[in-house]
């Protein structure tokens, strides 16, 4: 993870801390003793692509920077039931307050990424590109993005302010796409592409008289996702295409068939198995 991205991620983290430890950990102040000392072992219990031991590390860091945290596997490795993932040691006590949210955090990004994972395999061998989408949790949209990445996908734009999307509502409130591309155009930096939403090849024609820069085919048949293709290669072969709407592991391959450039898939990150990871404490003796 980038250094701006973890200096972000602190505060996340303090706040989140704040948010489950309250005024003290009750169970943990009056079970353990003082000085008590752990190793906590980081372990998954199925398979799948590890992704967030830099997120845990973090955590424990932030609940304790004497904690000594290690990781044994390498962030994006595909591991297997049973693999210990990490290590974590020092005072009981602070590990048992920054477990909870270690884990949780290790386990959303790896659901994240071992389905990532699984999407991109079945398209490996294809010109095309993954991408995510804004359909993420309000918060974690920076960890959630990060995931896709470490399982071998791609992120679209991160938010309203890096890129202009044309979508359904704004073609209807401008007035149609070519008022929407040229009002765009007129006031954006040089820099900055320009996408719009077709639903029909009518709306493709449209978006390539008004000069979009990637051209969107949203919940398109594969026959008129088919022609949606060959009218915008025979206009530009510079034009991005990108397929989205309909999209799951049965469908992926069919549609980067027709010969799109990306795919976007807003169910990476709202519709995920969480990898079930663990962590079991080694006693060892009070310090």
């Amino acid at each position: 993870m980038f250094n701006v991205e973890r200096l972000m991620l602190r505060d996340q983290i303090s706040a989140w801390l704040r948010e489950d430890i309250g005024t003290g950990d009750v169970t943990t102040t009056f079970t353990i003793p003082q000085g008590h000392q752990s190793k906590g072992i980081i372990h998954a219990k199925e398979d799948g692509i590890i992704a967030g031991l830099p997120v845990a590390e973090a955590v424990f860091e932030v609940v304790d920077p004497s904690l000594q945290f290690r990781a044994l596997v390498q962030e994006g490795d595909r591991i297997s039931k049973g693999t210990v993932l990490a290590e974590v040691e020092g005072n009981t006590a602070s590990i048992l307050q920054g477990e909870r949210l270690a884990l949780n955090m290790m386990q959303r990004l790896s659901g994240i990424a071992t389905k990532t994972s699984a999407y991109v395999q079945s398209i490996a061998d294809l010109e095309v590109r993954l991408v995510d989408t804004r359909k993420t949790t309000p918060g974690h949209r920076a960890l959630e993005k990060y995931a896709v990445r470490v399982g071998g996908g791609s992120n679209h734009r991160y938010g309203l302010y890096d890129a202009v999307m044309i979508k359904d509502n704004h073609i209807k409130g401008a007035g149609g796409i070519r008022e929407a591309v040229t009002r765009a155009k007129e006031q954006i930096p040089y820099t900055m592409k320009v996408e719009v939403e077709t639903e029909s090849l009518v709306q493709v024609q449209e978006a390539l008289e008004a000069q979009a820069d990637i051209i969107m085919l949203d919940n398109m048949q594969l026959e008129q996702m088919r022609e949606a293709v060959q009218i915008i290669r025979s206009h530009s072969p510079h034009i991005l295409i990108e397929a989205s709407g309909g999209v799951n592991l049965d469908t992926i391959r069919d549609k980067a068939l027709t010969g799109v450039d990306i795919i976007s898939v807003g169910a990476l990150t709202y519709s995920f198995h969480a990898l079930d990871i663990s962590l079991d404490l080694n006693e060892q003796k009070e310090g």
